[in-house]
């Protein structure tokens, strides 16, 4: 009972030795945050991102009411809108999938403000690492290398076999041209149909991001989290593990991330606690939010001709 106790009171940061917290912000502001990152105390910044920072993109998220794909999936005959990504009923039944896919595949849009926000984290040496829950690969398509980006739930730059004992590897290319087909894809090898390598329901996420995380987040000295719901776990749960004296500042339409169930997964943030040292919000669009931060760091122009000229790049190859 005591090593259980002890656990417990762990997760809620209440433990009898536990020292006060250091507070690192000048003040528990949007301005605080601004100060912070342009200092050089500022230098490993983790970002965490959802479907939030794309659907400016023309993206739909999963969970809007109207506008989200689990609200417009009636026409696949789903025994429920999350079948779609469930690794069982994909493997029963692909087609719905395959269906979806071809409207959100990589390769249809561009990048936003928010991921060009993302660009010049990186481009000024501030970004430590992005983590995202999207598999629109737009991070990369804005210039991110790829040993920056955590691809949380997986990706479509590639796909394997979902035979255990072939899973033969695919590219995007062949994957695309197969869903632009309006064809199952099937293994060449095996016959067996081949899955985009991102993480369904049932499914384990991919190993690099337990091992990144374990090396990253004790050296975040910035956290910041843009367009999710941080209601999928093991992804939520990362807010808890930056440091106790780490900031964190999400950019969303609503608050998110304040833990129900502190004892078992975390305190979460903590916006509206008298004791909130470190966690702050700027409530809105992440496209307007990225760029109000960009312009109080004094990047505001830089990110907009970064999007413009890099938008203007796109549609030249896209043409080509």
């Amino acid at each position: 009972m005591d090593v259980l106790q002890e656990l417990l009171l762990s997760k809620l940061r209440l433990g009898d030795s536990e020292e006060k917290p250091i507070q690192v912000l000048d003040e528990v502001s949007f301005d605080g945050v601004v100060r912070y990152m342009a200092s050089d105390k500022c230098k490993n910044i983790i970002v965490m991102v959802g479907a939030g920072i794309s659907t400016c993109a023309g993206i739909p998220d999963f969970r809007s009411p109207k506008s989200g794909i689990y609200a417009n999936l009636q026409k696949y005959n789903l025994p429920n809108p999350m079948a779609i990504f469930e690794i069982n009923y994909f493997k029963e039944n692909p087609s719905p999938f395959f269906q979806l896919a071809k409207e959100i595949y990589p390769g249809k849009y561009k990048p936003t403000v928010c991921h060009y926000f993302l660009r010049l984290l990186h481009d000024k040496k501030k970004l430590l690492r992005l983590y995202t829950q999207n598999v629109d690969t737009l991070e990369i398509l804005a210039g991110l290398p790829a040993d920056k980006v955590v691809d949380a739930h997986g990706t479509f730059h590639t796909s394997h076999c979902i035979n255990p004992s072939c899973r033969k590897l695919y590219t995007l290319e062949w994957m695309r041209e197969k869903i632009f087909s309006d064809e199952v894809p099937s293994c060449t090898e095996c016959q067996d149909t081949v899955k985009p390598d991102i993480v369904f329901f049932g499914e384990r996420l991919p190993e690099r991001f337990f091992v990144s995380a374990e090396e990253d987040f004790p050296i975040c000295d910035l956290l910041i989290i843009i367009g999710t719901s941080l209601s999928v776990q093991p992804f939520a749960g990362l807010v808890d593990n930056a440091p106790a004296k780490t900031p964190r500042f999400l950019i969303n339409k609503e608050k998110v991330g304040q833990s129900m169930y502190p004892i078992v997964l975390g305190p979460g943030l903590q916006f509206d606690s008298e004791a909130n040292y470190r966690d702050v919000m700027w409530e809105g669009l992440c496209d307007d939010g990225c760029q109000a931060l960009a312009d109080a760091l004094g990047w505001g122009e830089e990110l907009k001709k970064l999007v413009k000229d890099e938008h203007a790049r796109i549609d030249r190859e896209r043409e080509q």
